[in-house]
C-alpha cells in the first residue's frame, strides 16, 4: 500500500495590515448588487454618457482613436471595475443584462444561466454567490428596456479583450449616424 503525505504550507505569523481578500470581494460585491437594483438609474446614466460620447466623436475622430484607447481605458477599467466588477472584455452587455456583467458568471456564459443554478439561485460553481444571471433578470426587470436581456450575443471576442468598449460603441453608433444620413 501506497502512503501519501500530504504537504501544507507552515502557517506564518505575518498579516498585511487592513488588507482582507475577503473584505475587498465583500465590498465589491456589494457595490455589484447595488448596481443591480439600481439598474433603471445607471441606464438612464449610461444612455446619457453614451451621448455625450457621440458628441466627443469629432474630437475623438480628430486626435485618433487610437491615441483615446489608452487614457479612456484607464478610466473605463476603474469605474465599471468598481461598479460592475468588470472584466474589460470589450463587449460590454450591461446594459442589456440588467448591469450585471455575465464575465463574472465563473462558466463566463453570456446568453443565461447554466443548469446548475441551485434552488436558492446560487451559482453551482460558488455556492456562495447568488447566480449572476438570476441577478441580471432582477435588474432587468428594473429598466425601461430590460427585454434586452432576451436578445442572443455573440461569443466573447478575445482578441479585442482590455480594449474600450466605450469608445468602441461609440465609433460604432457615429458610424451607423453617418450612414443613416447619406441614406437620406
Amino acid at each position: 500500500m501506497v502512503e501519501l503525505k500530504i504537504h501544507k504550507k507552515p502557517p506564518t505569523a505575518y498579516v498585511p495590515s487592513g488588507v482582507s481578500a475577503i473584505g475587498r470581494q465583500k465590498r465589491r460585491y456589494a457595490i455589484r448588487l447595488w448596481s443591480i437594483r439600481h439598474s433603471r438609474m445607471l441606464e438612464w446614466f449610461y444612455g446619457k454618457f453614451a451621448d455625450v460620447f457621440l458628441l466627443l466623436h469629432p474630437l475623438w475622430n480628430k486626435i485618433g482613436y487610437s491615441r483615446v484607447e489608452a487614457p479612456i481605458k484607464f478610466v473605463e477599467k476603474r469605474v465599471k471595475g468598481l461598479m460592475f466588477d468588470c472584466r474589460m472584455c470589450g463587449q460590454c452587455v450591461l446594459s442589456s443584462t440588467g448591469m450585471s456583467c455575465p464575465m463574472n458568471c465563473p462558466k463566463q456564459l453570456r446568453n443565461g444561466p447554466c443548469g446548475g443554478v441551485r434552488a436558492n439561485g446560487n451559482c453551482e460553481v460558488e455556492p456562495d454567490m447568488p447566480c449572476v444571471w438570476v441577478k441580471a433578470w432582477e435588474g432587468s426587470r428594473n429598466m425601461v428596456h430590460g427585454d434586452k436581456i432576451m436578445t442572443v450575443q455573440k461569443p466573447v471576442d478575445q482578441s479585442i479583450r482590455e480594449t474600450s468598449a466605450w469608445l468602441r460603441v461609440t465609433a460604432q453608433a457615429a458610424a451607423a449616424s453617418e450612414a443613416a444620413k447619406k441614406e437620406v
